[in-house]
């Protein structure tokens, strides 16, 4: 991928919203970055805690190579891997920074991380661009809205990191991750997988909760679990969530 253009933003609502309404008008790749993001978007509806000026928040535009609409997961587990890459540098203990299906990361079993991507069609077949929205927690000693288990890499290394090198690191291993084989990519994505062994708990909208094992990934993004009765049945976001 070419290197991208940044774009430094003082305040935005939010900075996908910001490349979507400026996609026509900016070179791509670009990277749009801010300070404060005051109606940063999450996956569910959610809206993204983060105390200015403490962590990164920033959007990746990028138009994918060889990906049809049909295989769109390969971007989100191309950014996860990327970001997972990432922290394994900086953190303690890097063997437990994992990525939590569809395209959160996790270090242990807190959210450090918050990714949303949209994807705008050229046709049914090809992908005009792509902006992947993250939200990553660096600086950030306390976190106040009701998320259950928000975490910094503060936190975890009782450092300060800058904030800059950081982004740019990201932002280089996000593209490498991109440009690599789609088969290595989606299996590094299944090895890095929070709780991707054994049965862990899961509940569906309806209120139902039964424990399952993952046994796979379709490249649409569906999330196959396997019951204890033995019974498979796939998952698309939404329809299926864990239970912390």
């Amino acid at each position: 991928m070419t290197r991208p253009v940044y774009i430094s933003l003082p305040e935005t609502g939010s900075t996908n919203t910001w490349l979507k309404e400026h996609a026509d008008e900016i070179p791509v790749p670009a990277v749009a970055v801010t300070d404060h993001q005051t109606s940063g978007r999450g996956q569910r509806g959610n809206t993204w805690e983060a105390e200015p000026g403490k962590n990164l928040t920033f959007s990746m535009l990028f138009k994918p190579e060889g990906v049809a609409p049909s295989g769109q997961f390969f971007i989100s587990e191309a950014v996860c891997l990327g970001i997972v890459d990432t922290l394994r540098r900086y953190l303690p203990h890097p063997e437990t920074v994992k990525v939590k299906w569809p395209n959160d990361v996790y270090a242990g079993d807190r959210k450090i991380c918050g990714i949303l991507i949209e994807h705008s069609l050229e046709s049914a077949s090809a992908i005009r661009h792509t902006i992947a929205g993250i939200g990553l927690n660096v600086n950030q000693k306390e976190f106040h809205s009701s998320a259950p288990n928000p975490v910094s890499m503060f936190n975890l290394t009782g450092k300060v990191t800058p904030l800059r090198p950081l982004l740019e690191q990201l932002v280089e291993a996000i593209s490498a991750n991109l440009e690599a084989p789609k088969e290595a990519i989606h299996d590094r994505y299944l090895e890095t997988l929070w709780r991707g062994n054994g049965q862990h708990l899961f509940a569906t909208p309806s209120g139902e909760r039964f424990r399952a094992s993952i046994t796979g990934i379709a490249p649409a993004g569906a999330l196959t679990l396997r019951r204890a009765d033995g019974s498979e049945t796939s998952y698309l976001f939404k329809e299926v969530q864990f239970i912390l």
